[in-house]
């Protein structure tokens, strides 16, 4: 079986498997899918693998303390919101592109997708934009918990659909 054949079958099998769990866990497939392409992206070898897992945390880190800012500095809404807002996700994007200089944080592609996912799940969810939920101990209600949960078994899926398409590729 050719290289791409293999791959192709490996991830059709894995994202239909990916996609009943996380229904069934209620978690989020779109976000699960964006840190299995990073996996991808990122070289598709046991490096990538942790480059992408340390990366969409971060990012995913970096969103929520942005989201914690926006909503809890008294006065700052005076600004108006999405000059706040814009304030806010530009120092929290600077900082998280120059922690690069970590190696450990060095994938920024990585980074940007843990922080987007993070705020596509804030923004379309507007329950989940108070402090209340951003802090609660509830992995389906902090967006923290549940964008990196969605995302690190997006990364293990992206992970094993790459063995299983190496194997499927192997000649006995």
């Amino acid at each position: 079986m050719t290289p791409l054949v293999a791959l192709s079958l490996s991830i059709g099998l894995l994202g239909g498997i990916a996609t009943v769990l996380y229904l069934h866990l209620g978690l989020a497939i779109w976000a699960g899918f964006i840190a299995w392409a990073c996996f991808f992206h990122s070289g598709a070898d046991t490096n990538a693998l942790k480059q992408t897992i340390i990366g969409n945390i971060f990012g995913a880190l970096c969103a929520w303390l942005a989201a914690l800012i926006i909503l809890g500095v008294p006065g700052a809404d005076r600004l108006g919101l999405p000059v706040w807002a814009g304030i806010v996700v530009g120092l929290t994007v600077f900082v998280m592109c120059i922690a690069a200089h970590l190696k450990a944080l060095s994938n920024i592609p990585a980074s940007v997708y843990g922080y987007a996912a993070t705020f596509a799940y804030l923004l379309l969810t507007a329950a989940a934009m108070v402090v209340a939920e951003l802090t609660a101990v509830d992995f389906k209600r902090n967006a923290l918990l549940f964008v990196i949960l969605s995302m690190v078994l997006g990364a293990l899926f992206g992970f094993a659909s790459k063995k299983l398409g190496d194997a499927l590729t192997k000649k006995p």
